[in-house]
């Protein structure tokens, strides 16, 4: 027989032994077996799969609150990145501060800047050489060539993906760590050719075709539109 303490306890508050798993199904337990092996207790069955679907219930909460705090941090720092791209008041500081404060706040390896000229010695253009690496002049139709990986098609305006066959002659010595890849499209406005951001990560799993584009769509769309304000 159960204490007289413990089992006026019980009877005062009986809510905390249904809240208790572990107990509940300690007695689901006792019962089935007070019960021998030809009887189904269907109230224990029941059980069971009530705490199966509260098992994936937690799980599934415990995913979307994992991302949508991730989404939240990412919103942040694409939003510091942005003010901070937008702080210089010269091209040059404008175009440098990609490769600074940009690329750490983003956490990427290797910032490029790609436009396409008509003139076979664009790289020799001495404003071109001030602004550094970042900086890759390249042919028409570079662009669109290295968004579909040499396919036909438009492309996509945000690709992400792991490095393809023709990273070893775009990031040149680099080639070897760099793993992942995020293409942006940009638009520099009437009568000009298209240009390309870059953002390159020495991580394998930095940019996957999985991942979500719209935050580096946003940066892309701010930059562009910087750029066309340069450009005149």
């Amino acid at each position: 027989m159960i204490e007289p303490d413990l089992r006026a306890r019980i009877l005062a508050e009986p809510e905390r032994l249904l809240d208790d798993r572990d107990v509940m199904n300690a007695l689901v337990a006792a019962n089935e077996r007070a019960l021998g092996e030809n009887v189904v207790d269907l109230r224990g069955i029941a059980m069971q799969r009530l705490e199966a679907r509260l098992d994936r219930l937690e799980d599934t909460h415990r995913s979307v609150i994992a991302a949508a705090y991730e989404n939240l941090a990412g919103t942040n720092q694409v939003h510091r990145a942005v003010l901070q791209m937008l702080e210089p008041t010269d091209f040059e500081a404008f175009i440098a501060s990609l490769t600074g404060e940009v690329a750490q706040i983003l956490r990427v390896d290797h910032v490029r800047l790609v436009l396409e000229t008509l003139q076979e010695d664009g790289e020799s253009d001495p404003v071109l050489r001030r602004l550094g690496e970042v900086l890759q002049v390249v042919p028409q139709g570079f662009v669109g060539h290295y968004l579909t990986n040499g396919r036909n098609g438009p492309g996509r305006p945000v690709v992400l993906r792991a490095v393809t066959g023709l990273a070893a002659a775009f990031y040149g010595p680099r080639a070897d760590d760099i793993r992942s890849e995020a293409l942006m499209k940009l638009d520099l406005g009437p009568g000009r050719l298209p240009g390309m951001l870059v953002f390159a990560s020495e991580d394998p799993n930095q940019f996957k075709a999985t991942h979500g584009t719209d935050l580096l769509a946003f940066f892309a769309g701010v930059f562009e539109r910087a750029m066309r304000r340069w450009l005149g």
